[in-house]
């Protein structure tokens, strides 16, 4: 295996997306939704489906977890419950990461998008994942860990929502002054409850500034340019993976030149009622 990788790793900068999150959030179908924007822009990009329940998928994946085991087969074959099946799953990939390595050596990609299950057990109880992960950095492949960026998807639901929030969307996207937010999760019974733990995730959140969001409606293409935009700058492809670029563009990009107004009329205004 470790000649494999160093071959590989001799090729062409490799970038691409590990897109991560709750089930629910839109996964799959942002990343139909950004393979098929990038092809348009002419960037070729390869979905991967690390997800072994995954049986709704709007893409045609290149490489799909579900041909080597599915949630359904762990089910069946070792009468395991649909969590313990995919945390199953996800360690026979592991196990089996050549599969995957070989996989991904016989497509004429050098950018991927890597479709991942969103159970957070196995994010905060299992090193499989991270495992993977980590052998893919050995291709020059993005790390689970840094850059990343934050996105609050199904934007587009905000202009049937919005006046019932305490506080304006910008709040929310820049991660202003928390303290108000934990003053309005006081007066619940809930909040009151666990109120010396929303501070200190409130004061740790201020402290090291780690938190932001880009809003995404994926059915709008200014949505998704401004995201493609953010993350090859935080993937690096922006400096000198893949399309022509200049000077221009590229100072433009790095420094992230944009008036306010022009700020809130792009990311903000389109997504109020």
């Amino acid at each position: 295996m470790q000649n494999s990788l160093v071959k590989l790793r001799t090729q062409t900068p490799l970038y691409g997306q590990l897109v991560i999150g709750p089930p629910g959030a839109g996964k799959t179908s942002y990343c139909h939704k950004m393979q098929a924007f990038l092809e348009k822009i002419g960037r070729k990009a390869m979905v991967v489906n690390l997800d072994p329940a995954n049986d709704n998928m709007e893409y045609t994946s290149a490489v799909d977890i579900m041909q080597l085991i599915t949630v359904q087969d762990a089910m069946e074959q070792f009468g395991l419950g649909p969590n313990g099946a995919l945390i199953y799953c996800v360690e026979f990939l592991e196990t089996n990461f050549q599969w995957l390595l070989d996989q991904l050596k016989s497509l004429d990609s050098n950018y991927f998008i890597f479709d991942c299950p969103g159970q957070v057990e196995l994010f905060t109880h299992n090193n499989a994942l991270k495992n993977i992960f980590a052998k893919l950095e050995q291709l020059g492949l993005p790390s689970m860990g840094l850059p990343h960026v934050n996105v609050l998807s199904k934007a587009d639901q905000l202009k049937d929502q919005d006046a019932k929030l305490p506080f304006n969307v910008e709040y929310y996207t820049e991660v202003l002054d928390l303290s108000y937010l934990l003053e309005c999760m006081d007066t619940s019974r809930l909040g009151n409850k666990f109120k010396q733990l929303n501070a200190a995730i409130v004061s740790m959140v201020e402290d090291y500034s780690l938190v932001s969001f880009l809003l995404l409606d994926a059915r709008r293409e200014p949505s998704l340019l401004r995201l493609k935009n953010a993350i090859d700058k935080a993937n690096g492809y922006v400096y000198g993976a893949g399309e022509e670029k200049n000077i221009n563009t590229l100072l433009a990009c790095a420094v992230g030149a944009e008036t306010e107004s022009d700020r809130m009329e792009r990311d903000i205004d389109p997504y109020l009622s």
